[in-house]
C-alpha cells in the first residue's frame, strides 16, 4: 500500500465516457445511465482491500442514502489490477457490495482505461458531475483517515453536495488520499 493523494483533475471537465459491467446487476452500464434524471452525480474509485476505503465504507453508504433521496446518483467503480490482486476480483466486488449494502453500482475496469480517463490516483478517490456532467467537485471524503481518531462523517462530501443542490461551487476542495490504484505492469 502507498498513501497517495488524488490529482485534483480540473473543474469544469466533462465526465470522460465509459461503460464497464456492473459486478451487481451484472449489466453494462455507461455514465449516462447512471447521470439520467440526476442533480448531481458522484463517481468513486474505489477497491475492497484498502483500509482506506474499509475506514469509510459504512459511512459512504449513508451518504449516498441519504443524497440518493435528493437526486443524486452514484456509481463506484474499480480498476485495481485483479490479477496480481485477486483480493478485488470482480466476483469479490460483488460480495463486498452486497455485504457493505451498497446502493449503488460496482463497476469493474479491467482495462484501468476509466481511471485513466479520470486520473484517478487513489481509493477512494471521488469525482462530483453537476447535471451537464461538468466537474464540480474532487477531493476527498472528510479528514478521517485510519488510526488518526477524527470522526468518520463525510464532511467534505456533504458539504460539497449541499452546495451543488444549491448551484454552487464547492469551496474548499482538498485531495482525497489512500491506497494507490494497483496499476498492471507492462
Amino acid at each position: 500500500m502507498a498513501y497517495t493523494e488524488s490529482n485534483m483533475m480540473p473543474l469544469g471537465t466533462t465526465a470522460p465516457p465509459f461503460a464497464l459491467p456492473d459486478t451487481v446487476s451484472d449489466k453494462t452500464l455507461t455514465i449516462n445511465d447512471i447521470s439520467a434524471n440526476a442533480a448531481a452525480t458522484v463517481v468513486l474509485f474505489l477497491c475492497n482491500h484498502c483500509p482506506f476505503v474499509k475506514h469509510i465504507n459504512a459511512k459512504l453508504v449513508a451518504v449516498a442514502r441519504d443524497y440518493q433521496q435528493r437526486g443524486v446518483a452514484f456509481v463506484a467503480i474499480s480498476s485495481n489490477d485483479a490479477a496480481a490482486y485477486p483480493q478485488d476480483a470482480p466476483d469479490l466486488m460483488k460480495i463486498v457490495a452486497h455485504t457493505e449494502g451498497y446502493t449503488f453500482p460496482y463497476l469493474y475496469d479491467a482495462t484501468q482505461a476509466v481511471a485513466r480517463a479520470y486520473d484517478a490516483a487513489c481509493t477512494p478517490d471521488l469525482y462530483v458531475f453537476d447535471e451537464n456532467l461538468k466537474l464540480v467537485y474532487r477531493g476527498r471524503f472528510d479528514a478521517s483517515r485510519p488510526k488518526n481518531d477524527l470522526p468518520i462523517n463525510g464532511a467534505d462530501l456533504r458539504d460539497a453536495l449541499d452546495a451543488i443542490l444549491q448551484g454552487e461551487i464547492p469551496q474548499p476542495q482538498l485531495p482525497s488520499a489512500g491506497c494507490n490504484i494497483k496499476w498492471k505492469v507492462v
